[in-house]
């Protein structure tokens, strides 16, 4: 068994990891891991696809760290430690290429979350965050003026391609197979765990993870140790370094319990 003494960080994917899919909900145990870790000292760090706007609010429990937009804008209470906004040019070319293909997207700002449309791929994907996609007359108006952290689209691996046709700097991060999200093509977890490592002053070695997606692949490889969720998808149990339950049967607690992290 791994010696997990020298913890001093812990990296939670949302949706999957620390929220079932299905639930919707964290559960009273997960809620006591949380509260239990942060009182032994331990920085406690939210690491996701979504933006600040949508972060679920823990009612009796604050996260330390906020790694967002798949790690392109990181940040504490006290400052941002990192921000990575796509390129204007490659903005409005995903959005033309999208468009060609008959697919509406939604862009995210730091505090703006408008689209030009919606699909059924779309609405669903928003609604697993329980949001719904706002569809708005000032959708030309945010992209001019605002920084775009994130594109969320509709689509499947198949269409990929057409999105990213003459696209320079951005890059497809997934981890459902009906929509996805366009992030800096060097941004991504692993990169916003790095910043926030080095903003901590902490060694990988020191740094845990949890997550169930392929979006946190790189937040394995940039941590001493990964662990998977048991509804975590193939390709991310083969990077890991340990697997732990099931999201619905509060897997990171009782891993917390038998690592004596608790």
């Amino acid at each position: 068994m791994m010696s997990m003494d020298n913890i001093k960080i812990i990296f939670f994917d949302i949706d999957g990891t620390l929220i079932d899919i299905n639930s919707r909900q964290i559960t009273e145990k997960m809620m006591e891991t949380l509260n239990r870790l942060k009182n032994k000292g331990i920085i406690l760090c939210l690491s996701t696809g979504r933006g600040p706007l949508t972060l679920p609010h823990f009612e009796g429990w604050e996260p330390d760290v906020f790694l967002t937009f798949n790690g392109s804008y990181c940040y504490n209470r006290q400052q941002v430690i990192y921000r990575n906004p796509i390129s204007t040019e490659d903005v409005n070319r995903i959005i033309k290429n999208a468009a060609s293909i008959n697919r509406p997207v939604s862009v995210a700002g730091i505090d703006r979350l408008v689209a030009n449309g919606t699909d059924e791929d779309l609405t669903d994907y928003f609604a697993i965050a329980k949001l719904k996609v706002d569809i708005s007359d000032e959708f030309e108006d945010v992209i001019a003026q605002k920084e775009i952290y994130q594109i969320m689209s509709g689509g499947c691996e198949s269409e990929y391609p057409a999105f990213l046709q003459g696209v320079s700097c951005a890059k497809i991060a997934a981890w459902w197979d009906r929509a996805f999200d366009i992030v800096p093509a060097d941004s991504g977890k692993g990169a916003g765990v790095k910043k926030v490592l080095e903003y901590y002053h902490l060694d990988p070695s020191e740094a845990l993870a949890f997550g169930d997606g392929n979006n946190d692949i790189e937040m394995f490889q940039a941590v001493g140790t990964g662990v998977a969720m048991e509804n975590a998808s193939d390709e991310l149990k083969a990077v890991a370094q340990d697997v732990c339950g099931h999201v619905a049967e509060d897997g990171i607690y009782y891993y917390c319990m038998s690592h004596g992290l608790l």
